[in-house]
């Protein structure tokens, strides 16, 4: 696949180590294999509460939001993240729905069906809320924001991306099927466009192709936290590298 203009070069991570859990993962031990065949160690950090021993190495993190939080914060490192109310301040030719940030307490019965996301990480399940009986315990988080998104019932395709410095690095369909062109061009689009300005050096785009009404943006993600999703470790490398600093 084209990735509209980025030529992938065999990169030198000699004095550089990748922090990634302790538990086996297909994806992550897919990274750890390119990370060493491009000279670079690879440490499975256990009790990630606790700094490793990594010398003077230049330190790169991969793996869930907790395990990646607290590792980074015990070693003075930042994480570059999309800010998660991004997505609902995009314009209709975006996003293509009815987006909202809302106060929890005040979730209505008559915005079901919805898209329920918290900014606050994992203070709420990602979900569509459909039912009555759900919207008693989503208003008792009181007055977290959360993002209100509505629901597309048509969408056949969606496609994950990892962007470096407005490029696209690599781009995979993780569900349904379309022509990955199209997909190509939008993200393309998007990303010289005013609106991705607001986004940090290296994230994660995920699209979604609507049978009426084309393709949207879904949401952004961090690179370091992010499933490859059918996305090349090679290709992707180093936008998960650039998300550590």
């Amino acid at each position: 696949m084209d990735n509209g203009g980025i030529d992938h070069v065999k990169m030198d991570l000699s004095n550089e180590v990748l922090l990634i859990p302790e538990k086996a993962d297909k994806e992550r031990d897919a990274l750890a294999l390119v990370w060493q065949q491009y000279g670079g160690k690879v440490m499975h950090v256990g009790k990630f509460w606790q700094a490793p021993n990594t010398g003077n190495a230049r330190v790169s993190i991969y793996g869930n939001d907790t395990f990646a939080l607290v590792l980074a914060q015990v070693l003075g490192r930042a994480l570059l993240s999309p800010q998660d109310e991004l997505v609902a301040q995009l314009p209709y030719r975006w996003g293509k729905r009815k987006l909202d940030l809302i106060v929890a307490e005040y979730f209505a019965i008559d915005q079901l069906p919805v898209f329920v996301k918290s900014v606050k990480p994992k203070l709420l399940t990602a979900k569509v809320v459909r039912l009555e009986d759900e919207v008693e315990a989503i208003q008792a988080l009181g007055n977290e924001t959360l993002i209100c998104s509505e629901v597309i019932d048509d969408l056949v395709a969606e496609v994950r991306s990892f962007v470096l410095g407005k490029q696209i690095q690599d781009l995979a369909l993780y569900e349904g099927s379309t022509d990955l062109k199209t997909a190509q061009q939008f993200i393309h689009h998007f990303l010289h466009s005013a609106e991705a300005a607001a986004l940090p050096h290296s994230f994660v785009l995920d699209i979604g192709y609507s049978k009426t009404r084309g393709w949207c943006i879904i949401e952004f993600n961090s690179c370091w936290g992010a499933g490859l999703n059918h996305c090349r470790p090679e290709k992707v490398l180093a936008s998960i590298r650039a998300a550590t600093i």
